[in-house]
């Protein structure tokens, strides 16, 4: 009986069925240690963790000294997951959306800056796109999906590659560049 209860852990479950609880002391939350005798039921150990180690106090007398702990969360943290996950959902959503309005201006804008003899006028929907993306980059920042910086990193591409277009169309030159130390 002794060798057939110092099995592994794993083997545990075999084992009890035909073993049962002779002490009544049994606490949630904190360890306890339980008397077994040749029939115990597990179903007490279905909601824990299940760790159990043998002593030896003479010869022929071997106890199990078994400790269950509770696997269920705390409240407070059971709730900081579920806020977790919707915070997540929410943040996934709005991150796409930015990607997609990203994607059209440059889509546009590559398809503008392709055209051989296009006009100033078909910038204006692509200007219209950018700024439904300014506006969605802005909304995201303030609800803080994004962080500021990556928000004006975001704006600053899309600003750089319409510049770059209309460079390329010749509707803008830059400045040159003055010496500011005389």
């Amino acid at each position: 009986m002794a060798a057939s209860l110092l099995s592994p852990c794993l083997g545990l479950p075999n084992k009890f069925k035909n073993l049962s609880v002779n002490s009544t002391a049994c606490s949630t939350s904190t360890f306890s240690s339980l008397n077994f005798s040749s029939s115990l039921s597990h179903s007490i150990f279905n909601k824990g963790c299940l760790s159990m180690r043998t002593t030896q106090r003479s010869i022929h007398n071997f106890s199990i000294v078994c400790e269950s702990t509770p696997n269920k969360k705390a409240d407070s943290a059971e709730k900081r997951a579920r806020q977790a996950e919707k915070r997540r959902v929410y943040n996934k959503a709005r991150k796409s959306e930015i990607k997609t309005r990203m994607k059209k201006v440059l889509e546009a804008l590559d398809d503008l800056k392709k055209k051989p003899e296009a006009q100033f006028e078909e910038v204006i929907p692509v200007e219209k796109l950018i700024a439904e993306a300014y506006s969605v980059i802005d909304k995201a920042i303030k609800v803080g999906t994004l962080h500021r910086n990556t928000g004006a990193r975001r704006k600053s591409r899309l600003a750089r590659r319409k510049k770059a277009v209309e460079i390329h169309h010749g509707w803008y030159t830059p400045a040159p560049a003055e010496a500011t130390a005389s």
